[in-house]
């Protein structure tokens, strides 16, 4: 979940724009600021509940900012324990099935919301009040512009600004995933021993990353309006005896990867798959640099993520599909 990135780990400039800037409200893009501003700036700790594609499980989370370092650690309670540390945006270790599904993740610097960006792609409202765990809040929707990206529903705590519910919906109004806090405690910070990692918790080896070697290796020939590369990494997959290069965009709300693996002739197929709001869409393309699959994974539409995958490109050279 955007308001809570260690979420999407479980299962991760500005520009002025009066003329659209109008369909907004100034309201909501305060309540965006004090979001942005809480989620860096304010400890907490609590319980929350996540939906996604029917399926339900619950969490403790820890939040703590010290210092200018922010501390978070994330514990699943259903099923097998799985766990997740991570300070300034930096993950530190893993559990559970996340260890063989994490293996070198891309780390990404801390990003905070930016309401006037936020208006080039989504309208931004103020839908009402609400009540969540035993605290009043304020429901801000974002709703797009194009049909490249999903609508949220926000609902924030009115003392600090904290999401307390997020609803992630499609372009007919159906749910895709749900956030929902149970327990917010902002009065207690978290301990040293609450964000200390558990024994099963291994930690995450990190490989150098080339980023300029990444960005000059691939591009895209379309991205949908908004997105822009984040984050970039090469890294070595052992198993596979190969380089798998990964480039990360945002559009200051959703995310999505592209990942270039080289492979031969007859490996692998072309595949199109979605679960909740998270995507995934695999596909052959035939480059100078030999065959490529091509793996886009996000929270975008299905199309959106197969028009990216077919629009890499080598740089600097014109890929043959």
């Amino acid at each position: 979940m955007r308001a809570l990135p260690l979420l999407s780990l479980l299962l991760g400039s500005c520009m002025t724009v009066p003329v659209l800037a109008a369909n907004s409200s100034p309201e909501a893009s305060e309540w965006l600021n004090k979001l942005a501003q809480a989620e860096q700036g304010q400890s907490y700790q609590g319980s929350f509940v996540y939906e996604r594609n029917g399926s339900f499980s619950s969490h403790d989370i820890w939040h703590r900012v010290q210092d200018g370092k922010v501390s978070e650690r994330l514990l699943q309670l259903d099923g097998a324990a799985q766990e997740i540390v991570r300070v300034n945006g930096k993950v530190q270790c893993v559990s559970g099935s996340l260890v063989s599904g994490v293996g070198t993740p891309p780390d990404s610097a801390p990003r905070l919301l930016d309401p006037l960006k936020l208006m080039s792609w989504y309208d931004l409202g103020v839908a009402g009040n609400a009540r969540i765990a035993g605290r009043d809040a304020v429901i801000v929707t974002l709703t797009p512009r194009d049909q490249h990206r999903y609508a949220f529903e926000l609902h924030l705590d009115r003392q600090t600004g904290l999401p307390l519910r997020s609803l992630m919906l499609n372009d007919k109004g159906q749910l895709l995933e749900r956030f929902q806090m149970t327990r917010l405690d902002t009065d207690d910070v978290p301990t040293d021993r609450d964000l200390q990692a558990s024994a099963a918790c291994k930690p995450v080896e990190r490989l150098a990353a080339t980023k300029s070697e990444t960005v000059a290796g691939w591009r895209s020939d379309w991205l949908p309006p908004g997105f822009e590369l984040v984050n970039s990494a090469i890294r070595r997959d052992p198993e596979r005896n190969s380089t798998v290069s990964s480039l990360m965009y945002d559009d200051g709300l959703a995310r999505f990867s592209v990942f270039l693996e080289p492979i031969k002739e007859d490996a692998g197929t072309d595949t199109r798959a979605q679960l909740g709001p998270t995507v995934a869409v695999s596909r052959h393309l035939n480059t100078p640099k030999g065959k490529v699959m091509v793996t886009v994974v996000g929270e975008i539409p299905l199309g959106t993520a197969e028009r990216v995958a077919l629009s890499m490109r080598a740089q600097d050279v014109q890929a043959r599909q």
